[in-house]
């Protein structure tokens, strides 16, 4: 991989990010150009799902679209195009992908660069619309770029495309693509502009090339467009528009048009420059810079941009919509995203999460129902529980839906109430009417579902999920002065306990939530390890999901020194005490996929992202700090450096709290448990021109520390919450910080 050399300027954040930070071991990240929230990339396709993996051995071609750290197969790298010194005889781009060597080879924010066999290198640079490559061929050889619209990543189907020469600079065209997980095909327009003529053309399509033939277009199989120049590099440059070809001619020409390459990278960077300019830390250690300046780079990448240059967007009815004055954003991981990823932008990016708020609740306006795991202008219906709920409460609470807060209240309501109808594409809370009626969702494997996932086919996560959803829609409408829905949201909260069952029994613990399934008995059999029941988890990681009813769950798991025995067991916390890295690799990493037969922490996965606060929660917080501090070093400067898939920013959202030193454990409250810092020093720059500095002058990052005190100037006292009203306000955090010795 590129060099560990300590850059020059080493305080660049720039230059502190490595972006091939997570393309190994299903990190699922790409390491090609981009811009902060853009629509459209720039990064090379090897053999993996996700683009690129970093021990692919060839490179497919240079792709335009791609989803960071997401877990279903079908995740674009449209339009790929591959630099070649010949015409390949087949056009199937696993058959004449290149070679290529990882010397020399460069990933940093809006840069991205390589070299090919044959000798041609390429770089890659973004605007927020477009992704720009220039390709530079041996001397005096003549250059031919294969521009593929028929195939894409690998595992995602391309159903229809077309390609056209317009001219000779100028191709077009369209590329119709599955949505992940579960979803519908969708079409994306894209222009493809050169930075000079090109002498030679043809397109192909299934039945081989087609010389001088200026179109291709058809249903699923091999087709684009080959174009030849005379000797020198050539710069490419392709947006992207769901809307029709004038918003990508549109996007193209308002971004790109009379500027250099280097130009346009230039710009690209000094935008993430500005971006990741939001956070400074001091710390002496080039790795751990590394990894923290490259988690808040995956944070700033989605979600992407949606409406095009001139404001226009496909909304959720497939209608084109207006954004007049603001930015419509769009791929929302909410099962994901709601646990951390949400609660970071809303802190460091104001006015995009106050767009992000808006956006959503427009896909309500035009689809009739809030998303869940939305994928452009559809609903795929991936994952179940409630995310949506928490996500726009904590919005709410974090101020970004001034002047929207009953009309997102409103949906709220509608989605914690009710069912989408049959005809309707969005699943919502399919498991609705029996948690209303008796307060769990049934186990039933055979409810029937609309996309990839229905609530009923884990009914006991989904009841948990429902639950922290509905307490979170409680705090909400109390301030609003909806008391009586304040009222029974609070109660429908403490519907975790309808599955508590004390006579469940694993490791000499007793009680565990169990699945009921329709009428109410208990699933039978059932062990608390086993996969039935619960998404993407056991009941093990999923009982700590109840962290807005410390009370409730305390009494479940017999008080306060059992649940402390119970967590201890969870972590292996002596092992913790003893050798942290050992410990987290050798007992909590199992396989990204491995999401059952656990009863440990899994830090792959996001049910249990919380569960180290637990800790804190009932009244030890020295724990949660040994816990992070140990969970930490999973993250490192290396392509493996992300446990399981980022998750769209998740997995690094959460390490940038825990770096930081706070994490938002319970939504809807605004409010932050602290633990110990990494860094002796953080400033966070807000937006609205504040900063939170975070101060720990004893904090190793080679030692197992706790918190002895954290001291704020704003109230002068010792603090085990910090509120989000106090952040905005500007503040410093004082933490003094004692070191255990093993």
């Amino acid at each position: 991989m590129p060099s560990r050399v300590k850059p020059v300027d080493a305080l660049d954040p720039i230059e502190s990010v490595n972006t091939f930070i997570g393309t190994k071991d299903e990190g699922n990240t790409f390491p090609g150009a981009s811009m902060p929230f853009g629509k459209a990339h720039s990064s090379p396709i090897g053999s993996h799902y996700a683009g690129y993996r970093y021990d692919d051995r060839q490179i497919r071609g240079f792709g335009h679209f791609f989803l960071s750290g997401a877990g279903c197969w079908e995740q674009g790298g449209l339009v790929p195009i591959l630099p070649v010194v010949q015409l390949p005889q087949s056009f199937d781009h696993k058959r004449y992908a290149t070679g290529y060597t990882h010397d020399g080879e460069i990933g940093k924010p809006g840069y991205y660069k390589v070299k090919l066999q044959n000798d041609i290198t390429v770089e890659c640079t973004a605007t927020t619309r477009a992704g720009v490559e220039r390709y530079a061929f041996p001397n005096g050889v003549g250059g031919t770029l294969l521009v593929n619209v028929g195939q894409a990543n690998d595992k995602e189907p391309v159903s229809a495309s077309s390609i056209r020469v317009l001219d000779d600079r100028t191709i077009a065209g369209t590329v119709e693509t599955q949505a992940f997980c579960g979803g519908r095909p969708y079409l994306t327009h894209f222009t493809t502009r050169f930075d000079r003529p090109f002498q030679q053309f043809g397109t192909w399509g299934p039945t081989g090339p087609r010389p001088n033939q200026r179109e291709s277009a058809g249903g699923a199989g091999l087709r684009g467009a080959w174009v030849t120049f005379t000797p020198g590099p050539v710069t490419a440059a392709t947006a992207l528009s769901q809307v029709d070809q004038q918003g990508a001619a549109l996007n193209l020409t308002a971004e790109t048009a009379d500027k250099t390459f280097d130009e346009l990278r230039n710009e690209a960077q000094n935008a993430w420059r500005q971006e990741l300019g939001c956070i400074e830390i001091e710390t002496d250690d080039w790795d751990e810079r590394a990894v923290f300046y490259t988690a808040l780079y995956h944070v700033l990448l989605q979600p992407l941009t949606g409406s095009d240059v001139d404001g226009r967007y496909r909304g959720f009815d497939n209608q084109v919509h207006q954004a007049d004055g603001w930015t419509y954003y769009e791929y929302y991981s909410l099962w994901d995203t709601y646990r951390a990823h949400n609660q970071l932008l809303a802190l460091l990016r104001t006015k995009r999460s106050q767009d992000i708020g808006r956006s959503v609740l427009a896909i309500h306006e035009q689809g009739g129902w809030l998303p869940r795991w939305a994928y452009a202008n559809q609903e795929t219906n991936c994952m179940t529980g409630d995310p949506v709920t928490p996500f726009l409460v904590d919005l709410w609470r974090f101020g970004h839906l001034k002047g929207f807060e009953e009309q997102a209240y409103a949906a709220l309501v509608q989605n914690a109430d009710g069912v989408p109808p049959a005809a309707s594409r969005f699943q919502g809370r399919s498991g609705n009417p029996n948690y209303l009626a008796h307060g769990f969702v049934q186990y039933d494997k055979r409810f029937p579902k609309k996309g990839q996932d229905t609530d009923p086919h884990h009914g006991a996560s989904a009841t948990l999920e429902y639950a922290l959803a509905d307490a979170t829609l409680a705090i909400m409408a109390g301030e609003l002065g909806h008391a009586e829905d304040a009222e029974r949201f609070r109660v429908r909260g403490l519907n975790h306990r309808m599955l508590w069952d004390n006579s469940v029994t694993d490791r000499g613990f007793s009680g565990f939530p169990r699945p009921r399934l329709q009428g109410g008995a208990w699933l039978d059999p059932y062990t608390p390890q086993g996969p039935e029941g619960f998404h993407e988890g056991t009941a093990w990681q999923y009982q700590w999901l109840a962290q807005h009813d410390i009370t409730g769950l305390l009494t479940a798991l017999g008080g306060k020194a059992a649940a402390e025995a119970r967590l201890d067991d969870f972590f292996a916390y002596q092992d913790l005490l003893v050798d942290p890295k050992r410990t987290v690799r050798e007992k909590w990493v199992v396989g990204p996929y491995d999401y059952y037969n656990q009863f440990r922490y899994n830090p792959n996965n996001e049910p249990d992202l919380h569960a180290p606060w637990m800790y804190a929660l009932i009244g030890r917080p020295e724990k949660t700090s040994v816990v992070v501090r140990a969970a930490q070093t999973l993250f490192v400067n290396g392509p493996a450096g992300v446990t399981g898939n980022d998750d769209l920013g998740t997995m690094s959202a959460w390490y940038v709290f825990s770096a930081l030193g706070m994490y938002p454990a319970v939504p809807g409250t605004g409010e932050f448990v602290p633990h110990a810092p990494k860094f002796t020093k953080a400033v966070i720059h807000l937006e609205n021109g504040k900063d939170v500095v975070i101060r720990a002058e004893q904090a190793d990052a080679a030692k197992t520390q706790v918190v002895h005190r954290v001291k704020s100037g704003w109230l002068s006292k010792d603090k085990e919450r910090i509120e989000i009203a106090e952040l905005w306000q500007g503040t410093t955090l004082e933490v003094d910080l004692h070191t255990l010795s093993n």
